[in-house]
């Protein structure tokens, strides 16, 4: 019995290893560090990382419609109808009627969240820096590279199957 024991210990010895270095693992577990301590400081601001995520992208892209930011953060539209809805109620978020088509309404910010976005900024930037502490410059150079080549190469093989099911 015991050695039935010992010999299934050895063998997940290397399986585990094999486990914690495997990049979807791994990707996985970052990224559910992040949102987990993400989600921590936007609820002390009475706040979720989703409407944190909105605030953002708005800034960087303002007069989106409420559809292309549910495509762009991954999420239905009825969701992102409700994120705005309590975004617009706090004085962050103005919807305002697209010139061209009545039917669709542009999301842009107020000035009332420009101190949010500050807090975020200063928020994502801890997040940073506690994530990269004590990587030489070279090595963040290099592993931001080769995460962009990932998402390049998952984004090529979505094209790749979008058009394959057009064909078809």
């Amino acid at each position: 019995m015991y050695l039935q024991f010992i010999s299934k210990l050895i063998i997940y010895l290397p399986m585990k290893r094999q486990i914690d270095r495997d990049p979807l693992v791994l990707i996985n577990d970052l990224a559910r560090l992040l949102r987990t301590r993400a989600d921590a400081r936007a609820r002390a601001f009475g706040m979720t990382r989703a409407q944190w995520m909105i605030l953002v992208r708005l800034e960087a892209h303002p007069g989106m419609t409420q559809n292309e930011l549910a495509a762009l953060i991954e999420v239905e539209p009825i969701t992102v109808a409700r994120l705005v809805d309590r975004l617009e109620t706090r004085g962050f978020v103005q919807r305002r009627a697209d010139p061209s088509d009545r039917r669709i309404w542009r999301l842009h910010l107020t000035s009332e969240a420009v101190p949010m976005l500050k807090e975020i900024a200063k928020v994502r930037r801890e997040l940073t820096e506690n994530l990269v502490v004590d990587m030489p410059a070279k090595e963040l150079e290099c592993a931001l590279n080769c995460l962009l080549k990932m998402k390049d190469n998952l984004a090529a093989d979505s094209r790749a199957r979008a058009k394959v099911l057009e064909g078809q």
